[in-house]
């Protein structure tokens, strides 16, 4: 066999042969320019293997469904949480940055990183002794079973999927480029300064720019740091949670929904001074979240394996979320519908934050980017999910911007 042919052939099979994960892959060669250099890494519960041999991520097993369910209602709730209250800590008077919902859509990527790469937490779910397997093997049977594993499709799907939010995501790109982007260094009675459109054009490409290029950079940033960490990750023991946090978790995941919905009706301030505060502010969100995190979980399910190369669950959740977000919003900013009503506004902020923050998210859509086989895979959907978004709050929110303008809110 001459040179040439060998050379042909050594080619040939490292062309055949599935890129290793990032900790035992060789040193980078020349990519071809249509193919992504890196192993793809698992998302959340939305992205469905390119294989013929999908992986049920709700298992049949009616307990397993439940538990799975508890952990989505009990994450989905505190996710909101952490993501109204992170918005609220990073908007303040003079921020360098006035999109509060940036850092929480940026370290909910973080934490999709870490848990899509790390490889201990659940380890005694598929078992560590497995000498007759190969180690890329050993990793892929790894990311496999994790899709199954109740607590596993909480944390991603359930926390990280509700901690960020695309919806407000475009929500802040539609009023940067209208020039309505709440500033906390303006006095809330004076109106923005006036500008022209070439600055407004400016303004919706900064908030673009800095949303996805930093959630992505977070979502590496989370893989690197589980691959840091990879020795001191505790693992969880299977008998503890699948014998005392599972079925802790059914009680605490409906039972704090429960707890919501009792407060929401009988909010702790009610017999405070002033105005109620606590529903608008978060109360009518949790209620709401679990119902937004449920259907996206359903609509990845039945939308994403359809079409590979463009997850259409992610997709129709995504748009569907941004949509009910504008029409919420220019309900809320209409006089003597509930600009002028304190509890028809609370609502809409709740509908708003909970059910359209939770049905749509910035974790996985920046995950499935990252693990699209080809880049221009990937910059279809990117781009295809941001124009359909910002077109749709153009048609809606627009249409009564630009007519007739914003009321300011009771809420």
């Amino acid at each position: 066999m001459t040179s040439h042919d060998h050379d042909r052939d050594h080619d040939h099979k490292e062309e055949s042969e599935i890129p290793l994960s990032e900790s035992t892959a060789p040193p980078p060669i020349e990519p071809e320019p249509h193919q992504r250099t890196s192993q793809p890494p698992e998302p959340e519960l939305e992205l469905q293997p390119k294989t013929k041999e999908t992986v049920q991520p709700l298992s049949k097993h009616p307990s397993t469904h439940l538990y799975t369910l508890s952990y989505l209602v009990f994450f989905a709730i505190f996710g909101t949480l952490a993501r109204l209250g992170l918005q609220s800590l990073t908007f303040y008077t003079g921020a360098p940055i006035v999109t509060g919902v940036l850092w929480a859509n940026a370290s909910g990527s973080l934490l999709m990183g870490f848990f899509l790469e790390d490889k201990n937490l659940f380890r005694e779910e598929w078992g560590e002794n497995r000498e007759t397997i190969t180690e890329h093997e050993r990793l892929k049977a790894h990311k496999a079973t994790k899709k199954t594993i109740p607590l596993y499709i909480g944390l991603t799907t359930g926390f990280c999927g509700c901690f960020t939010s695309f919806s407000s995501f475009i929500r802040d790109v539609f009023l940067a480029l209208a020039n309505d982007l709440p500033d906390p260094s303006r006095d809330s009675f004076s109106g923005p300064v006036s500008r022209n459109g070439g600055y407004s054009f400016m303004a919706l490409v900064a908030i673009l720019l800095i949303t996805v290029s930093l959630s992505l950079a977070a979502l590496v940033a989370g893989a690197h740091l589980a691959l840091t960490c990879d020795r001191l990750m505790p693992v969880l023991p299977f008998r503890f949670t699948r014998r005392i946090l599972d079925p802790v978790i059914v009680v605490l995941g409906w039972g704090c929904w429960l707890g919501a919905v009792f407060m929401a009706i009988w909010p702790p301030d009610r017999h405070s001074p002033g105005t109620e505060t606590w529903r608008g502010a978060a109360i009518f969100a949790i209620v709401f979240a679990p119902l937004g995190c449920l259907l996206r979980l359903y609509l990845s399910l039945f939308l994403n394996a359809k079409l590979p190369s463009f997850p259409l669950g992610t997709f129709a959740a995504n748009i569907l979320g941004t949509g009910i977000l504008g029409m919420c919003y220019d309900l809320q900013h209409v006089g003597g519908i509930s600009a002028s009503v304190v509890v028809s506004c609370q609502v809409l902020q709740g509908v708003m934050d909970g059910f359209c923050g939770s049905l749509t998210t910035i974790s996985t859509w920046v995950a499935e980017l990252n693990g699209l086989s080809k880049r221009r895979h990937a910059y279809f959907y990117g781009t295809v999910s941001v124009g359909v978004g910002l077109g749709l709050l153009i048609v809606i929110m627009g249409s009564l911007l630009w007519t007739r303008g914003f009321d300011t809110p009771m809420c």
